[in-house]
């Protein structure tokens, strides 16, 4: 109601202006005709015209009111140089912070909620740069002063900013026209003011702090590298340091500019995906799913089959799959490609220098202009007591000592309920481990809504895994051979006994050994960038897992283009990298798949939304393939068709997710899934049947009223 009332009054005292045409008497030609009258005014009560003038001028300023100019000119007619400039310098700031203030009530918070997400990059950079854009645009006075009042008012910059930077930026301004009304005689129009010579020079003064902020840049530059001498001539182009994905995409990038570019690897081309994590991982799923299917062949017509001991040969399949993909991967490939692949540990000595420790004795020094740090993560392993006792595996050390097994564990413990422990629960449970799963947190999966980790944690136990959620992990015990972890849950301990410890409680930066310390680049967590994935030090550039925010591979191979053209050619232009629209899968069956925001992002963030959903088992091939289980959700904005996130469980979840990825990328919404054409039977008529939903749900209720009228009298059922 208040903001009612706010717009109802700026509308009815705009409304009176216009219609009892006060903007007469605010033109030079009224201002000199009253001139003698208003000076007499102003001389017998100088407080009082000064205080008429001041809330005046302070009206005109706030409702954007045609006249401001005039107004100024009257303060030095009036007023005179000095008490004009005073007098129109902090009215016209409380002006601009009153109509700021009203834009802030009346339309952020909508503004806010209906973009979300979309403007927390813009909102970053306000908080960050919003006072030195808001001092360049007051200097130019040509600029629609009352649309930058508007604008400002939309962002997160406090009031008390926004008032001192507007008197700064304005006085400048204000005072050539206030000196301007001093000789108003002189004057026939406001033509006379902003003379051709005065808006180049107001333009040019606007440009100048453009100009400083580069100047400023280029001196912290200089301070920066002040301690390092600086090549004359450069061995390459680029060093990327790490061959994982935005290692290997990075390099692949800088060859196919024909740059020179050198890629450093100590130990296995590929990094964490190849060797470790995604290829292993899914194709060991792949196999705990035939497994699965075997024992449960009734569901599809046959008989349900115990699997035959094969661990072994499943760990052979594994090792395979890694050897089919590792040459797309290889020094082979790349060489070819023109990449310098060195193997060796690198340590970086100054912004320019890469030092390389060589696999096969001896070392190499490198210059280049840039440097790429791209080393990756590796498991976290928490600081328990007794853990290195019992001894423990990891994501990435299990492929190894498993691929000498003949059986799987027979008691496996994984500590964490995150993807990477939901997974290879699920995995290990198939192929016949007793699979004990312990979670800290009150549910696994705690960054997706709490319905997925329902689903997730009901599938797990349906596969005979033991989740403890809401357990914390004490200490680690040891009685001869025997081994057991023991917890605290609701204020009680208890103990697991296991044989096979599986660490999967997060991924930590890789970040020791390679200079950064003494270049002054912080080793606490990841490594610190801006938004062109710069360091502290601008030519040295840090993309992937030791980066963050995301630890995926599509992430990092993302980051890595960004690396490469502005480690490359940031010397002519930079890109600002671009986290819109992440996508994310957890394979686990059903999988889990996500794009943007969900239900608990957004009441995080405060960002309005609806949600349409559509379940899998209404759906015909899924309920051919038996595969009924899991559902679409979309969070869309309030009354519109704008995807603000989607998240899918089911089958092929993760092939599913990329139309809403496609469409969130490209702004089109759930009308134009609906309208797209799907073959059928598929799964990803799911997709179409969701925008479906949202349609019917949205459907104009009192047209389709009129419509069944309109169909009724054209049977003759209604005269």
């Amino acid at each position: 109601m208040n903001k009612v009332l706010i717009v109802a009054a700026m509308a009815a005292l705009l409304s009176a202006f216009f219609l009892l045409d006060l903007g007469r008497f605010l033109t030079i030609g009224a201002l000199k005709d009253k001139l003698i009258q208003l000076v007499a005014w102003r001389s017998a009560t100088p407080l009082l015209a000064g205080a008429v003038f001041f809330a005046i001028y302070i009206a005109v300023a706030a409702l954007a009111i045609p006249g401001a100019a005039i107004m100024t000119v009257a303060a030095g007619a009036l007023f005179g140089l000095a008490w004009g400039t005073v007098l129109v310098s902090f009215a016209s700031s409380v002006g601009a912070t009153l109509s700021f203030l009203a834009s802030r009530f009346v339309l952020r918070d909508a503004i806010q909620a209906r973009l979300g997400g979309r403007l927390k990059a813009f909102n970053e950079g306000i908080a960050r740069d919003g006072p030195f854009y808001l001092f360049t645009l007051r200097l130019v006075p040509v600029f629609p002063f009352f649309l930058v009042n508007l604008l400002a008012g939309l962002t997160a910059m406090p009031a008390r900013t926004f008032y001192w930077v507007s008197q700064l930026g304005m006085f400048v301004g204000t005072l050539v026209f206030v000196n301007a009304g001093t000789q108003l005689g002189r004057l026939t129009s406001l033509a006379g003011i902003l003379s051709p010579g005065l808006l180049v020079s107001f333009a040019l003064l606007g440009i100048f702090p453009l100009i400083a902020n580069h100047a400023i840049g280029l001196l912290r530059r200089r301070r920066v590298y002040a301690q390092w001498a600086r090549p004359r001539r450069f061995d390459r182009n680029l060093v990327v340091i790490g061959a994982g994905a935005a290692g290997l995409v990075t390099a692949y990038i800088g060859a196919a500019v024909k740059a020179g570019v050198t890629l450093v690897e100590a130990e296995k081309m590929g990094g964490d995906c190849l060797n470790y994590g995604c290829v292993p991982s899914k194709a060991l799923i792949r196999s705990a799913r035939h497994a699965h299917h075997l024992r449960h062949g009734s569901r599809y017509g046959f008989a349900d089959i115990a699997p035959a001991a094969a661990f072994a040969s499943v760990m052979a399949r594994v090792h395979r799959v890694i050897r089919a993909v590792a040459p797309h991967d290889s020094v082979e490939r790349y060489t070819e490609l023109g990449v310098d692949v060195v193997q060796g540990y690198a340590r970086i000595i100054d912004p320019w220098t890469v030092e390389v420790e060589l696999n096969g004795g001896g070392t190499r020094r490198i210059t280049t202009r840039a440097i790429v740090i791209a080393a990756g993560a590796r498991p976290f392993i928490p600081p328990l007591p007794g853990i290195e006792d019992v001894g423990y595996l990891t994501s990435d050390t299990l492929w190894d000592a498993f691929a000498r097994l003949d059986a799987p564990p027979a008691r496996l413990l994984v500590l964490g309920g995150g993807p990477i422990g939901c997974e290879l629960s699920q995995a290990f449970a198939r192929l016949g481990s007793q699979v004990t799963l312990v979670q800290r947190a009150a549910r696994l999966m705690v960054r997706e809504d709490p319905e997925v980790s329902v689903l997730v944690e009901a599938a797990l136990t349906a596969d005979g895994v033991m989740v403890l959620t809401a357990h914390h992990a004490l200490r680690f015990e040891r009685e001869g051979e025997r081994k057991f972890l023991v917890t605290e849950h609701a204020g009680a301990q208890g103990r697991v006994e296991f044989d096979v410890l599986l660490c999967a409680v997060g991924r930590a930066a890789r970040l020791d050994g390679y200079g950064l310390e003494t270049l002054g680049i912080d080793t606490s967590g990841t490594i610190g960038v801006n938004e062109f994935l710069e360091t502290r030090i601008p030519n040295i550039y840090a993309a992937g897992d030791v980066s963050g925010p995301y630890q995926f591979t599509h992430v990092a191979a993302h980051q890595a283009w960004y690396a490469a053209v502005n480690g490359l050619f940031g010397h002519l232009k930079r890109f600002k990298v671009d986290y819109s629209v992440i996508p994310w899968v957890t394979f686990v069956d059903p999988e889990v798949a996500r794009v943007g925001l969900n239900e608990l992002e957004a009441r995080a963030q405060g960002i309005s939304f609806e949600v349409a959903r559509y379940a899998f088992d209404d759906l015909d091939r899924a309920i051919a393939e038996g595969a009924t289980h899991g559902s679409i959700k979309v969070l869309t904005v309030p009354g519109k068709d704008r995807i603000l996130g989607a998240t899918i469980v089911g089958e092929h979840a993760g092939e599913l997710l990329a139309e809403f990825v496609l469409a969130m990328k490209h702004g089109l919404g759930l009308t134009k899934i609906l309208g797209t054409i799907h073959a059928y039977p598929t799964m990803v008529e799911a997709n179409k049947y969701v925008a479906g939903e949202w349609k019917r749900a949205h459907a104009p209720q009192r047209l389709l009223l009129w419509l069944a009228r309109y169909h009724a009298w054209r049977r003759g059922a209604v005269t």
